[in-house]
């Protein structure tokens, strides 16, 4: 899918992490904005979407992902726009429906089988009685 260059910002700060002494004097970190209500998606991918982004989306359909792992601006805005392209593409995958499954026979006499010798070892577990 194609993102929409206009559901796009960026913004850019200053970043702790890699960068020298260049760090406090240039704003290498990047914050991409993307709104989601004017990519013009469908239903279920926004859905998806947000529930995907979690805290990253704001109330308002606005998708925020911050970018400070490398020393240039450039880089930075790639790996956001890398990132955001990851979340797009997964939530466009409609998740596989979940098909009701039986257990086995076999599967349950274990399963009752290994009760019944559970509860018969907390049986003998009493106090011993002496019959002398």
């Amino acid at each position: 899918m194609k993102i929409p260059q206009e559901a796009i910002s960026f913004e850019y700060f200053r970043a702790s992490g890699p960068g020298g002494q260049n760090v406090n004097k240039v704003s290498t970190a990047v914050r991409l904005r993307f709104d989601v209500e004017s990519a013009g998606l469908a239903d279920g991918v926004i859905s998806r979407l947000s529930s995907l982004a979690g805290r990253r989306m704001t109330e308002e359909g606005i998708l925020i992902i911050e970018a400070s792992r490398f020393r240039t601006r450039e880089r930075n805005q790639a790996d956001a726009l890398s990132r955001l392209e990851v979340l797009l593409a997964s939530a466009e995958k409609p998740p596989k429906k979940r098909r009701k499954t039986r257990p086995t026979r076999a599967s349950v006499k274990r399963r009752v089988d290994a009760k019944k010798r559970r509860g018969n070892i907390k049986k003998l577990r009493g106090k011993v009685r002496s019959d002398e």
